[in-house]
């Protein structure tokens, strides 16, 4: 008796343990879920996604709501849609809003748009409500040299048939600040912008700007007009500040020149009172060969004498002279 006794509770405790492997594996609870939601779902096909390593609910419980919504999807495209990476659940969303709102959306587009990288539900709820998109600050310089700071603010809506492939928000910044630019370049004075901000927004609003992006325009309107710097007055101070840096160059130069030139003078005139001093140094040499030779006597030296002498006598007074003038 205890043998067979333990028998028994050993194959019971075997088809628990096959029972409860068996509603893990197969999910039929929410094969059930799904039979009285009016979705028509096999249980092979809940094993297959078991097998694929996809997880049920993820599928099945997106088709629930699809149904319930009026939405016809079937559980391969949504499955293949999984394994490719997208997101099932946002599909459905999108889907479901888009039919509410009457926005034509199929379910290859809506899942090309999610494997995108796009937020196709966004892309949706923006079709229905527009977007608000906000510039930075952009500078621009008028013919008159003031510049002026715009803000405009871009009411866009998504465009479904350009949401792959097409330019997100950062092309309409860049091509709305590019027209604000240009328009404000264009004009002869930053007065007549400050006066008629709206001229802005109409010439960058007829330029097209959306052409190529995920977006349609519908307006642009200028949220703030300031008036910057007088960058022309700027320029025209910083090119006299590089003439004037110029022109202290050139005067360096020709005074480096004219130093040169000095110190060479100098030079020149210390080499020829080399050549005096040394002139004279041979003088006295040549007299006592005159005297030696008989060429010059002695009275005519002693004549050469006083003359000399005589000569500084006048060099003294004549610099005498010169002093007591400077000193009156």
């Amino acid at each position: 008796m205890g043998g067979s006794a333990i028998f028994t509770i050993a194959i019971a405790a075997l088809i628990i343990i096959l029972v409860i492997l068996f509603f893990t594996f197969i999910p039929v609870g929410l094969w059930i879920t799904a039979f009285f939601s009016g979705v028509k779902i096999k249980i092979s096909n809940l094993i297959g996604m078991r097998l694929r390593r996809v997880v049920p609910s993820k599928i099945v419980n997106p088709m629930i709501k699809a149904t319930k919504a009026g939405v016809n999807l079937g559980v391969d495209d949504l499955e293949a849609h999984y394994l490719a990476g997208g997101n099932v659940n946002t599909l459905v969303d999108a889907l479901v809003a888009a039919q509410r709102a009457n926005i034509p959306l199929e379910f290859e587009r809506a899942a090309a748009i999610d494997l995108a990288g796009r937020d196709v539900l966004e892309a949706v709820q923006v079709s229905v409500n527009p977007k608000v998109i906000e510039t930075p600050q952009i500078a621009a310089v008028a013919k008159d040299g003031i510049e002026i700071i715009v803000k405009a603010r871009v009411t866009v809506r998504a465009n479904i048939e350009r949401l792959v492939g097409g330019a997100g928000e950062e092309t309409i910044i860049a091509r709305v600040g590019e027209g604000i630019v240009t328009t404000v370049g264009s004009s002869n004075s930053h007065k007549d912008v400050l006066e008629n901000p709206d001229s802005i927004s109409q010439t960058v609003l007829d330029k097209g700007l959306d052409s190529g992006t995920a977006f349609e325009i519908l307006s642009i309107d200028i949220a703030d007009v300031d008036v910057g710097r007088n960058i022309g007055a700027k320029l025209q101070t910083d090119q006299a500040e590089a003439d004037k840096r110029i022109a202290q160059a050139k005067a360096e130069e020709r005074r480096a020149m004219a130093v040169a030139k000095e110190q060479e003078m100098v030079a020149e005139v210390q080499a020829m009172k080399a050549k005096v001093v040394e002139a004279e140094s041979q003088v006295p040499l040549a007299i006592a060969n005159a005297l030696k030779e008989g060429n010059m006597g002695f009275m005519d030296y002693y004549n050469m004498k006083n003359i000399l002498a005589d000569t500084d006598m006048r060099s003294s007074i004549s610099k005498m002279a010169d002093d007591d003038k400077k000193q009156e």
